[in-house]
């Protein structure tokens, strides 16, 4: 080996290197341990501790000194899967930000356009492209994105000019999405940080206008979503006094009754609210007219009888009502025939923030606004707020406003302290308090807000006050939430079937190799300590996730490969007579084994790379250690087993590359392939039918990542019925439709369902999870909390333990990338082997063998998915399997087709051209059988002992390798032989039999 001492040289650098990275992770992952013992399960102490030694000297390595916050920033961090937390993506609304561009238009071909975008925009489209498309077939040429019905308005003066074309102002409009992107970033990232979570993610995801946030250790879920969406649209109104509006709702209620079923009567069960609030008759407040009640039951009206308790005279609000009927009073009161009974124009229906004491109720605000309908005072006036407390002592928020707000909030509250009304304070349509104000005008800009506030509540109306208001609403498209438990579980389990899996490989190549296979055990440990050396080094941090160990895993599967290959040339170079030396350098030059490692890499590399560009979150982390794997493999095979193989030569040593157990194995094959080819043809042409019925017939058991819904993996303190659950959860009271399965054990489920997927707010994510609580709780021994279901704190071990939410637009996005993925890779892989193998049949062969494997796992998942006791879902793992599947047949392929390739080349080889073919196939099977058996190795310990998480995902890739290796011998070949001409074949014969 020529520049050993260079090559040794940099081996060594490489590995103290690596080592010196992973220091950082080692130190860090200790400080956090000693975190948590100190915090005894508290996360805000835990918090403060970190935050305390953050620039405390940590680690001293006699040259230089690294504080902890220098530290945690080089260490390796672990993903939600394998820390707990929530991780969720964000969906900025392009669709509001054109609105406030257009200045809200209401040109009725604009807001058409606006609409059909929404309807018609396709998977992986931006909504802003499904904009443009959209305008152009309404205005069919009519109206241009300039005039001043548009976008020409003062909000883009100086910017968009009459005359300018269509293409020039999408130029603009570009660019001011992006910048109100841009801003929705800096908005929550500095909310993110005042939060209070270790080590944060928050990063934009292309130009999608999606924002992911990673919060590792967050356990209060609906108070983070709730932070996370607010637009922090905080407004000031007056209110209407009850008296003013009286006429109105009985009014307004006459008319209902005449449209509306006559079923809305008050029973002595239903009136139970009214009874406890000292009030039996609604109209006695609101009109003195209506007594015609039976005993026991009133004929109230539609609206009337929805009331729990009026409003008292001179009360901010008309009247209490019970959450779940406010959709319907919405309806009823935004009937254009109910407004036009309205005394005023300018009124508004708002609801209160509802209290944690009485969460069932809420009331009805009637806010006044100005002539334009539009509050007399914003948010934006706010220069700083913090929590407090007001003065009773309760939570509240305190605000300071500007010049111009201090002068106009000074107007507003002179008028209030006139008028007996009072001031509606509204963050995001939501009234949080409305206080009168009796001592007249308030001068200076002071105002506060007080109501049923928890401390925590007060702390992120602040936060998000101070942070500022999002330049659009951004809703949670895609969620995932993962207790700590299940993240320590699949720490266990990732470990667990890396020492075993890395034990068999090990073990293997030392009963198969004899010494060498010790040498490329070495060479395997250099390969994990570059791997983890490697994503220490990775700039802003790697985050290694569950898929992401079982990329480490597999790799230790393919790390040994191309020791293999090179092995196994050795032996046959031996076989020849050659001598120990000659024989190593035959098996490391091109002409040995390089070619063929090279060309099987490239290959692999092709698909992963192809796997980290469409995929994301987890799969990405997969698709990374697969590709760093693949380069320190390569590395540490071809040069660090070299070294003691190059020692061995020196000192005299004999190496045979076996064992006197394992020399005769898998040599002397004399197998006819090509003679049973119509047999495999008539085998995989049945299968490949047979799934294509099933794929009609049965179809899959798509994943909520395909067709979008929410999953949660629910644990119970006992062993519960699946099919008695999803009766409950499919009722109509719950989620209309649901699917329950066991998933590891009798005491958890895996709970789907498409309820409310359509619509993102956080308002409807915790509807859900109380629907869930409220549905679930009787199936437990003991009595638990909704804070203990839904929330995930630090030992938990029943309840909600993984919660994932895919929206439909997310779903559609993830099955385009998919299919690209999968195309994409076919075709790019197809595309190399022509380019290196210079014949189309090469790729022909290749094309057919990956295509037969991907049908023949398609087919398994969509025949055995009912059957099955583990879940086999199609989703974005699954897919990750199949490239990888294509990758690993593609591998196997190019090391057979190399050596036909070789055979048909040389003129060695005598026979018929069949012949010459069927001896260079049965020269590659102890190469093809040892590294499939390696994977399948480690596939089968992942498979048990990986956790419940990934085993569908192992599952696919053991199928995928096992007909990868049959497809490779019996379709591949075949299918190159066919495909070259009768004259070339006659040409080949007569140079090889001269």
């Amino acid at each position: 080996m020529q520049n050993k001492g260079l090559i040794k040289f940099f081996a060594i650098i490489f590995t103290l290197v690596s080592v010196y990275q992973l220091s950082f992770t080692f130190v860090a992952n200790g400080i956090a341990e000693d975190a948590k013992a100190h915090a005894k399960g508290d996360t805000k102490k835990e918090l403060a501790y970190l935050d305390s030694i953050g620039k405390t000297d940590v680690m001293n390595l006699g040259f230089t000194k690294f504080t902890y916050n220098e530290v945690r920033e080089k260490q390796i961090n672990k993903g939600l899967d394998l820390e707990g937390g929530i991780n969720v993506i964000l969906q900025v609304s392009v669709k509001d930000i054109l609105k406030g561009l257009a200045n809200d238009s209401k040109n009725p071909t604009f807001n058409r356009a606006l609409d059909r975008a929404s309807k018609e925009q396709q998977g992986n489209q931006t909504y802003l492209d499904a904009f443009f498309d959209a305008f152009e077939a309404e205005s069919n040429g009519t109206l241009k994105l300039a005039s001043n019905e548009v976008f020409y308005n003062r909000n883009l003066e100086g910017e968009i000019k009459l005359g300018m074309t269509d293409d020039q102002v999408k130029v603009v409009l570009r660019k001011k999405v992006a910048e109100s992107v841009e801003s929705a970033y800096g908005v929550l990232r500095e909310r993110i940080d005042k939060f209070g979570v270790v080590q944060p993610n928050i990063q934009k995801l292309g130009e999608s206008g999606r924002i992911l946030v990673e919060l590792p250790g967050a356990k209060d879920i609906d108070r983070i979503k709730n932070l996370l969406q607010s637009t922090a649209q905080l407004e000031f109104w007056e209110t209407y006094k009850v008296e003013e509006l009286g006429n109105f709702f009985v009014a307004a209620n006459d008319a209902l009754k005449k449209t509306e079923t006559k079923s809305a009567t008050t029973t002595a069960a239903d009136s139970t609210a009214v009874k406890e609030n000292k009030t039996t008759k609604v109209e006695d407040l609101l009109t003195d007219n209506k007594k015609d009640a039976k005993k026991g039951t009133q004929d109230l009206g539609p609206l009337f009888s929805k009331i729990v308790m009026p409003g008292q005279q001179g009360a901010p609000y008309v009247a209490v009502f019970n959450v779940k009927d406010t959709a319907k009073v919405n309806s009823y009161l935004n009937r254009a025939d109910i407004r036009a009974l309205l005394p005023v124009a300018n009124a508004r229906f708002a609801w209160g923030k509802t209290s944690s004491k009485t969460p069932d109720f809420t009331e009805l605000y009637v806010l006044k606004g100005t002539s334009d309908g539009v509050p007399p005072l914003s948010g934006g006036v706010i220069v700083e707020a913090k929590d407090t407390y007001d003065q009773f002592g309760k939570p509240a928020v305190s605000m300071q406003m500007n010049p111009v707000g201090a002068r106009k909030w000074e107007e507003i509250t002179g008028n209030v302290s006139k008028q007996g009304n009072a001031i509606a304070i509204v963050l995001d349509n939501q009234v949080y308090s409305a206080p009168g104000v009796s001592k007249g005008a308030i001068s200076g800009g002071q105002s506060e807000i007080s109501g049923n506030f928890t401390i925590e509540e007060t702390k992120d109306l602040a936060n998000v006050l101070r942070a500022g208001k999002l330049p659009a609403k951004a809703e949670i498209v895609q969620s995932e939430v993962v207790g700590p438990s299940l993240g320590q579980e699949a720490i266990d389990n990732g470990i667990l079937s890396s020492l075993i899996g890395l034990l068999l490989v090990s073990l293997w190549m030392v009963i198969y190799y004899g010494r060498a296979g010790w040498y490329a055990n070495v060479a395997l440990a250099v390969n994990l300590i570059l791997i983890f050396g490697a994503m220490a080094s990775f700039p802003g941090g790697f985050v290694l996730t569950l898929p992401g160990i079982a990329g480490i895993v597999l790799t230790m599967g393919t790390a040994v490969d191309a020791n293999i290959i090179i092995y196994e040339r050795a032996k046959e170079e031996l076989r020849e007579g050659k001598t120990l030396e000659n024989a190593v350098i035959a098996a490391f030059g091109w002409k040995g084994a390089m070619r063929s490692i090279i060309d099987a890499n490239v290959t692999h590399v092709l698909t992963g790379l192809i796997l980290f560009i469409f995929g994301n979150g987890p799969i990405k982390g997969f698709a990374t250690t697969l590709l760093i794997g693949i380069f320190t493999s390569l590395f540490t095979s071809i040069f660090i087993a070299r070294f003691f193989i190059d020692r061995d030569i020196q000192k005299g040593r004999s190496l045979m590359f076996a064992t006197e157990m394992t020399k005769n194995w898998f040599t002397g094959f004399n197998f006819d392939f090509l003679k049973i080819k119509k047999i495999s043809y008539a085998f995989s042409t049945i299968v490949v039918i047979v799934s294509c019925v099933s794929f009609y017939f049965n179809g899959f058991d798509q994943g909520i990542d395909f067709v979008g819904g929410r999953t949660f993996q629910v644990k119970f303190d006992k062993p519960v019925n699946p099919e008695e659950v999803k009766e409950v959860l499919a009722s109509k009271e719950v989620f209309e439709s649901a699917e329950a399965k066991t998933f590891g054990n009798s005491s958890q489920l895996k709970i789907t369902t498409k309820y409310k997927i359509q619509e993102e707010n956080a308002t409807v994510d915790k509807e859900v999870n109380e629907k869930l609580y409220a549905a679930l709780k009787k199936f437990y021994a003991k009595e638990i909390s909704y804070e203990e279901f839904i929330n995930t704190n630090e030992g938990k071990n029943i309840g909600v333990v993984q919660a994932v939410k895919v929206g439909p637009a997310v779903a559609e996005d993830i099955k385009t990338n998919a299919y690209w993925a999968v195309i994409g890779a076919m075709i790019v892989v197809c595309l190399y082997l022509v380019v290196s193998f210079r014949r189309y049949q090469y790729s022909l062969g290749a094309i057919a063998a990956v295509a037969h494997d991907v049908i023949f796992v398609l087919g398994v998942y969509s025949l055995l998915y009912k059957y099955m006791p583990f879940h086999m879902e199609i989703d974005q793992h699954f897919i990750a399997a199949i490239l990888t599947v294509i990758g690993y047949s593609m591998n196997d392929t190019v090391i057979v087709f190399d050596r036909v390739r070789e055979f048909l080349g040389g003129a060695s080889h005598h026979g018929s051209f069949n012949k010459i073919v069927n001896d260079s196939i049965n020269t590659t099977l102890s190469r093809t059988l040892n590294t499939s058996l390696t994977m399948v190795f480690v596939l089968a310990i992942m498979f048990v002992f990986g956790g419940d998480s990934i085993r569908g995902f192992i599952f696919a890739m053991l199928v995928g390798i096992v007909i990868g290796t049959y497809s490779s011998l019996f379709i591949a070949t075949p299918v190159l032989v066919d495909t070259i001409s009768s004259d070339d074949k006659k040409h080949i014969e007569e140079e090889h039999n001269v």
